[in-house]
């Protein structure tokens, strides 16, 4: 009986060391795939794709509820809506005021 006790157990110990062994395995290969993946994931600039129609200033033609605002580029004629947010002050060249002038009589 103690024969065969011994020969289960070393058997366990085996099948332990194996399984330990097969870990590490599955585990350099999860590292491996996580690497790619980030590799795969970092951006890739194509020119042109990522243009941005942000830049020159914009003339604000209407002011909607919840901050939406509908602005036009003043070469194209074109509008759109975009959130009121993400508009910056424009504070460069010159800006056309309004202005009235009253002559009161003596």
């Amino acid at each position: 009986m103690e024969h065969k006790a011994f020969w289960v157990l070393k058997r366990v110990n085996f099948e332990h060391a194996a399984a330990g062994e097969k870990r590490k395995t599955q585990l350099a290969e999860l590292e491996e795939m996580r690497l790619k993946a980030y590799e795969s994931s970092k951006l890739r600039l194509f020119p042109g794709k990522l243009k941005s129609k942000w830049s020159r200033p914009f003339k604000v033609k209407n002011v909607m509820s919840h901050g939406a605002v509908k602005i036009e580029n003043p070469s194209t004629e074109r509008s759109w809506v975009v959130n009121g947010q993400r508009l910056k002050v424009y504070v460069g060249g010159e800006v056309l005021r309004l202005t009235t002038v009253v002559k009161f009589q003596e």
